[in-house]
């Protein structure tokens, strides 16, 4: 073990000895900071690139949309500490690898594993009973807004963390390689709702989910279900 991977061990033994209070307190903190950093963001990207709208208008914003946000950044801080007492239990072992090429294949890995995942509880979200339950008031934002992201029942934000914590069960992923696909995870899901093509055209042959390719989803809800990728939708049919 070398010595940057010796003191990364020393933050772990240190977020270890965190008491329950003061996991609650940190989890809150960390993913209202996330929350934050998501509608900044959208706004620097919306004002800073004004080219290609994909809608005329962006998705007004409203008392109920803010609440439902701050309702999902409540479940996004629940998930994180159900993942704490699967660690601290012994459920979830996470390492503290620093090696560039076992990090980028770990993230590559997490990226494609979600993503396929997430497609199929996407697709299942698409249910009509489900889709009634759950899934229909975040297509109320047929054109999106910095908000779009979090509008989510609770039960959906609760179940792709799920997705991420049996992952985490099933294989001993580098505390490094899992926070930069946090990071992705954010930044992928704040630019595929906004309202303008962030990726050249071009990106689209490269099975990559541009933010074009998630904007048809939010007009016909019948196509583009992947999150990350074009793959599973190619696959299965549901590319458009």
């Amino acid at each position: 073990m070398n010595h940057n991977e010796t003191e990364l061990s020393g933050y772990l033994d240190l977020f270890w000895q965190f008491s329950w209070s003061q996991w609650i307190i940190f989890s809150l903190v960390i993913n209202v900071i996330l929350y934050l950093f998501s509608i900044g963001l959208y706004l620097f990207i919306d004002k800073t690139c004004r080219k290609n709208p994909l809608q005329e208008k962006d998705h007004p914003l409203t008392k109920s949309d803010f609440y439902i946000s701050l309702l999902t950044v409540a479940c996004n801080s629940l998930v994180m500490l159900i993942g704490v007492f699967l660690w601290k239990n012994g459920w979830i072992e996470v390492s503290n690898s620093l090696s560039p090429g076992i990090i980028i294949l770990e993230v590559v890995a997490l990226l494609l594993l979600m993503d396929l995942l997430m497609y199929f509880f996407h697709y299942a979200s698409h249910l009509p009973f489900v889709y009634k339950l759950l899934h229909g008031k975040h297509h109320e934002h047929v054109s999106t807004n910095y908000l779009s992201l979090f509008v989510l029942h609770p039960f959906e934000t609760i179940g792709f963390g799920v997705m991420m914590l049996v992952l985490l069960m099933c294989y001993d992923f580098s505390v490094v390689s899992i926070s930069i696909y946090l990071l992705i995870n954010l930044i992928w899901g704040t630019i595929g709702h906004l309202n303008r093509e962030f990726f050249p055209a071009q990106f689209d042959r490269f099975f990559i989910g541009t933010t074009r390719f998630h904007n048809y989803h939010h007009r016909d809800e019948t196509k583009n279900f992947g999150f990350y990728t074009s793959i599973w939708d190619r696959l299965f049919g549901t590319y458009r």
